[in-house]
């Protein structure tokens, strides 16, 4: 995800090397690193997304090897921000979703996933010979609006957790120019998790059963993410995401009303999870406004985490 270009400076030349100047470079932004920069006060970023998580292999999970059903968890997001100031950004990500599954029914139709509403304050904004980045805090309120549990015969309609979640972020970008003259753009970005209780009624996304009624807690969550982008022309970029992301234990309690005869309390955990992954990327930009990526990130298996492979084209338009 990029932003309108406000950081540019006029190019120099040290030891004879003609360098690229900031107003030379075009980005879209990598897969999953959002900018540090905000939008300028009345402009707006919209950056749609389509995605396909295919799941498939194994993962780990206390010492034993767990073979995962084959999953395709295709969706869509899209980035709507809104310049309020030159220093504060404010925007929503609506997400929607179909899963298509080997192992039963898929999904009913297209669903609603989760909605996260967010605003971004900018620190500092680089300048060319400062050894400090463009800073930003940030702060998302996930909000349950995507289906996740009385969900029948039918698992696969889940979409959401069914808890509210907030997720203070610090965000940095800043430029090197490399030997050749050419600019590598990076990000680097910090975002803890912190979900509410959701109440459980039923078949859930949280592995419950019919009759059951009790509340799961999601566990803390950090995701970091460190992203380059190679300026190969004023027009092609590369780009790499390296990520990691913990998630802490997910606790269920409850009791099963299915039975007739009166049932012991329910209680069982996810165990945490770690998963690290790249997300390698190639942009094209017709103008410093508008541009296209397509890439893909993969998750290698771990443990309580199966291998995940998502390709992804995203369409980026500042105005």
């Amino acid at each position: 995800m990029t932003l309108l270009t406000v950081e540019a400076q006029e190019p120099t030349s040290p030891s004879g090397v003609l360098r690229q100047s900031l107003d030379d470079a075009w980005w879209t932004g990598p897969m999953l690193a959002p900018s540090a920069n905000t939008l300028p006060r009345g402009h707006f970023l919209i950056e749609p997304y389509l995605y396909d998580v295919t799941t498939q292999g194994f993962f780990n999970s206390s010492g034993t090897r767990v073979r995962v059903p084959h999953e395709n968890s295709f969706g869509s997001l899209t980035y709507a921000l809104y310049g309020v100031a030159n220093k504060i950004t404010v925007g929503m990500i609506p997400t929607f979703g179909y899963n298509e599954v080997s192992n039963g029914p898929s999904s009913a139709g297209i669903g609603v996933s989760d909605l996260t509403v967010q605003a971004q304050y900018r620190l500092h904004l680089f300048r060319e010979g400062s050894w400090f980045p463009t800073m930003s805090i940030a702060m998302q309120e996930t909000l349950p609006t995507g289906r996740y549990d009385q969900l029948g015969n039918r698992p696969s309609d889940a979409f959401g957790a069914g808890a509210f979640t907030t997720t203070p972020a610090f965000y940095s970008q800043t430029f090197f120019w490399l030997p050749s003259g050419r600019i590598l753009r990076m990000r680097f970005n910090v975002a803890p998790s912190f979900s509410r209780s959701a109440n459980v009624q039923d078949v859930s996304v949280y592995g419950t059963s019919a009759g059951f009624r009790g509340q799961a807690k999601p566990g803390q969550s950090v995701f970091v993410d460190a992203a380059w982008e190679y300026s190969v022309t004023k027009h092609w970029v590369f780009a790499l995401d390296a990520t990691y992301r913990h998630q802490g234990n997910t606790r269920v309690t409850g009791y099963n009303f299915s039975d007739p005869s009166p049932s012991p309390p329910t209680q069982f955990n996810s165990g945490s999870t770690d998963a690290f992954g790249l997300a390698p990327a190639i942009e094209y930009n017709w103008n410093s406004n508008f541009g296209v990526l397509l890439g893909a990130r993969v998750i290698p298996a771990g443990r309580n985490t199966a291998l995940t492979i998502t390709p992804a084209i995203a369409v980026n338009l500042v105005h």
